[in-house]
């Protein structure tokens, strides 16, 4: 809650993404520290930190969707969001189960912590710092006559990006 409270203002802020990384940083760092936890007392505000991480990593999710799509596409980029998230669950749940009682739980807060910084080395690779709402892209494979490029010079023009059935891909590169 503090996190869903928060972070409106902090996105006036700071970009989406920078928020998410922190969280995401935040969330990695409070499961190794996990591993070193002395007793109960210090679980309860670690708990606290982890799921605040995780709520600012999760909770801009959805304006990036938004961002990311057409309105008439929304409902099952929504739904194949919720899916794929669920889908990680279901195989970080039971891992976590199973190294728990494998190797031991200051163990496996290391691997868990592992897996989340591995996983922000990747998102950071695949999703641009500089990340503009409005790209300039060209049409190659539309005719000079093709409506959505109404005032374009030379098949370029610069619009809100998202993928569609006139962008199937992100450009790269310009």
């Amino acid at each position: 809650m503090v996190a869903a409270l928060a972070l409106p203002r902090l996105l006036e802020a700071i970009p989406d993404r920078r928020a998410m990384f922190l969280g995401a940083a935040l969330l990695a760092g409070g499961t190794l520290t996990a591993a070193a936890v002395p007793d109960y007392e210090w679980l309860l505000p670690l708990w606290f930190m982890i799921g605040l991480g995780y709520s600012t990593a999760q909770i801009p999710a959805g304006r990036l969707l938004r961002r990311s799509s057409k309105s008439e596409d929304r409902p099952a980029l929504f739904a194949t969001q919720f899916a794929l998230s669920h889908a990680c669950w279901l195989i970080a749940s039971p891992l976590a189960g199973w190294a728990g009682t494998s190797i031991g739980l200051p163990a496996t807060a290391v691997l868990l912590s592992a897996l989340a910084a591995a996983a922000i080395v990747i998102a950071s690779r695949v999703w641009p710092a500089g990340d503009p709402e409005i790209i300039e892209h060209g049409h190659d494979d539309l005719p000079a006559d093709h409506p959505h490029l109404k005032g374009a010079r030379r098949n370029r023009h610069a619009h809100a990006f998202v993928i569609d059935d006139l962008h199937r891909a992100w450009p790269m590169g310009g």
